[in-house]
């Protein structure tokens, strides 16, 4: 795994991070599945994207966890992303199924790492985790699955394995911080894998259909 250093500090930061770093896989027609507010469309081209979201912007508006079923032919879209999405998703395993099925090409996914959203806040034993609790209204999203990073690649790896897909390439990102501040943490985790659940924020997984 490669590990870059990157912050995500408004809605616009993450679709223009993955527009410009894998812009090499995100050529061609491009489907965004869960796209929210289709921020990637400003980047990538509103003549070769498509979003489908529960969002009034996107392309087509479709409820992922009410219908896994994506409305499209096998191999129609040259790259498929779906970036921080599946967390959210009951059915994740479905649309796991569904992404790498009308993908042609190129499949990008980014999982995040809860265990660093909670870190802070179970070692000091108060607090709320975002996108998880136990909010006295409904909410109307949230994370359905709560996992590592760890976790997270072996689930990426396992399903590259089961749809014969071709990693191109795994990155870890972490938000970055003073190399003293970097050090001191290793020290205290000199275990990189142990270190990368506490401290990494997302991993993102570039396969290649075979």
């Amino acid at each position: 795994m490669k590990r870059e250093f990157i912050k995500f500090g408004t809605r616009q930061d993450r679709p223009r991070f993955f527009s410009e770093r894998f812009r090499e896989p995100l050529q061609g027609s491009v489907l965004d599945v869960g796209c929210d507010e289709a921020v990637l469309r400003d980047f990538v081209g509103a003549d070769r994207y498509t979003g489908i979201d529960i969002s009034d912007a996107a392309d087509i508006r479709q409820n992922l966890m009410e219908n896994g079923k994506l409305p499209f032919e096998d191999g129609q879209w040259d790259a498929v992303t779906c970036t921080d999405v599946l967390e959210h998703l009951e059915n994740l395993h479905e649309i796991f199924e569904e992404l790498v099925r009308v993908s042609g090409r190129h499949l990008l996914i980014s999982l995040p790492n809860n265990w660093n959203s909670g870190r802070r806040q179970m070692q000091r034993g108060y607090g709320s985790i975002a996108h998880y609790g136990l909010p006295l209204d409904k909410p109307v999203d949230r994370h359905r699955w709560y996992f590592s990073l760890l976790e997270a690649k072996d689930f990426l790896e396992g399903q590259a394995k089961r749809h014969n897909l071709e990693i191109e390439e795994m990155v870890v990102l972490e938000k970055p911080r003073p190399a003293i501040a970097r050090g001191y943490r290793r020290l205290r985790q000199p275990n990189l894998e142990r270190y990368l659940n506490l401290y990494a924020h997302t991993i993102v997984a570039v396969y290649r259909k075979r």
